[in-house]
């Protein structure tokens, strides 16, 4: 059997194509990833957007001259919400803000023990605690599906593909605050 030049350009040609439509669909399957991951962060942070009014109307009985903090929390609350969904990096760095802001309201809190007593207020707190920790595991799964897209976007040969079929490198849901990256020092004196 004679197999002719032809013939082999054909069946590389042919092995090339399929190699890069294998490629082309783990890019697709990771951009969902990505995407899926978005949404699992974005109704994480939603519930606790929704959270935050009561919060607010809580503490303002107990703590009204504590104006500032409050006027921050709902500021930065507002700015998140208005946000569009694909502004990872914008929504990281408003979410960010926002923690620091709640952080400061929880705070403030302490001043007031019937505040901290009001059960309303202890089961909100609770609540937002909770939230906090899924929020966190969304970011990284988050992080980790960017990671697995940004490596395919970048390697070779993908890369080509990638570059071929517009597929762009996802943003990574970061903390921008050094002040949060640091370690806490515990003393038990």
């Amino acid at each position: 059997m004679d197999f002719g030049i032809g013939t082999i350009l054909l069946v590389l040609a042919v092995l090339v194509a399929g190699y890069a439509i294998v490629i082309y669909n783990a890019l697709v399957r990771l951009r969902q990833m990505v995407r899926e991951a978005w949404s699992g962060i974005d109704v994480q942070l939603k519930r606790r957007a929704d959270l935050i009014p009561n919060l607010i109307e809580t503490v303002k009985g107990y703590a009204a001259h504590e104006r500032g903090t409050l006027d921050e929390v709902t500021e930065l609350r507002a700015r998140a919400q208005g946000l569009p969904s694909g502004d990872v990096a914008g929504r990281a760095q408003v979410e960010g803000m926002l923690s620091q802001a709640l952080g400061r309201l929880f705070a403030v809190a302490e001043a007031y023990p019937d505040l901290k007593a009001n059960q309303n207020f202890a089961q909100l707190q609770t609540t937002l605690e909770t939230l906090e920790s899924e929020i966190q595991m969304s970011r990284r799964y988050y992080n980790g599906s960017a990671r697995d897209l940004n490596i395919k976007v970048e390697s070779f040969p993908s890369n080509l593909v990638a570059g071929a079929f517009g597929f762009s490198k996802a943003d990574y849901f970061e903390i921008d605050d050094p002040a949060d990256r640091t370690v806490p020092q515990v003393s038990f004196t």
